[in-house]
């Protein structure tokens, strides 16, 4: 298996994704090499300081780089020689089975759409976040920002790759799949999610076990996954960050409360695409580098691309 790492995007790069490196060496095992997109002299430099050898990796040279504020179209069309162009390129032709990266979200959907493209019978691609639950279990939220507006039908296929993303990377039998609303009744919502409700509760692919509200978000037995459109599922997990924010502002430590913290998640995939794409936080740091190398290997081996288009060409 090989994973494709950019090594200069995020706020920390390329120092923060180096030492991330570091760390997940520690966990990685000896079928997965990581490929590094970035300049050469840089990476060696740094792997040869953190005492890692660089004849471990693949290293592609990169003389360009396209940074966070960057728009994201003109950067991604100009800088062919730049890590996040490299990588793409290098997942399109199956080099590498993922690419990963902290860097400019804007030109990664760019790559997405333009290079790997939205898998076949699927609307919209959607991003798929971990959230913390009382007992400890994960539960999904998606999307949370690639789509603020969703049609009923693009909620009811979020159902769909949820409920394959929890069963095969989370290890959740027969996922409850929730529907997020201002209240349990099927009559409750706006017209999207109303019509959404219908579609869902007449489904035969999915567990579909209706409406949650926001109280619900942390209950442990009401959902498995939860959709909503990406406007929805953005502020939920904004508003997510600042309650973590806010804890740590007024030194309270607490098990659970630390689960809120983005560095165990390393990464988000993007759901519904023809390969794998994962997208870490601009803010990432080394530990949450290694979640996201750790999160990219399992996204790999449960072949979710595939079981999902699987399931759609079936329907």
């Amino acid at each position: 298996m090989k994973i494709g790492l950019d090594i200069m995007g995020g706020d920390f790069a390329p120092n923060a994704v180096i030492k991330g490196i570091a760390l997940s060496l520690k966990e990685l095992p000896n079928d997965t090499q990581l490929v590094l997109f970035g300049q050469k002299g840089i990476i060696v430099d740094m792997l040869n300081s953190n005492k890692i050898n660089p004849e471990l990796f693949e290293i592609e040279n990169c003389n360009q780089e396209i940074e966070m504020g960057e728009n994201p179209l003109k950067a991604f069309t100009s800088k062919k020689d730049s890590g996040i162009v490299k990588g793409f390129s290098f997942l399109a032709e199956k080099k590498i089975q993922a690419f990963a990266s902290a860097g400019n979200t804007g030109a990664m959907m760019v790559g997405v759409m333009s290079i790997i493209k939205t898998s076949k019978g699927i609307i919209r691609p959607c991003l798929a976040i971990q959230i913390p639950r009382k007992n400890g279990n994960p539960g999904i939220i998606l999307d949370v920002g690639l789509n603020p507006d969703a049609k009923p039908e693009v909620l009811f296929q979020y159902g769909i790759m949820g409920s394959i993303y929890a069963k095969n990377v989370y290890n959740i039998e027969n996922p409850k799949v929730a529907l997020m609303n201002i209240g349990e009744e099927s009559v409750k919502g706006n017209l999207a999610s109303k019509a959404a409700y219908k579609l869902m509760t007449n489904n035969k692919i999915y567990n579909f076990v209706g409406n949650i509200e926001g109280t619900d978000i942390f209950n442990n037995e009401k959902y498995d996954v939860v959709v909503c459109d990406g406007f929805t599922g953005n502020i939920i997990l904004k508003t997510a960050e600042a309650f973590y924010n806010a804890i740590i502002d007024r030194n309270i430590n607490d098990e659970y409360f630390n689960k809120f913290n983005f560095e165990n998640f390393g990464g988000t995939p993007i759901l519904g695409i023809n390969s794998n794409v994962i997208i870490a936080h601009g803010h990432s740091t080394p530990e949450a580098i290694k979640n996201m190398i750790i999160k990219t290997r399992e996204i790999v081996k449960a072949k979710l691309p595939e079981k999902i288009i699987e399931i759609f060409n079936h329907e």
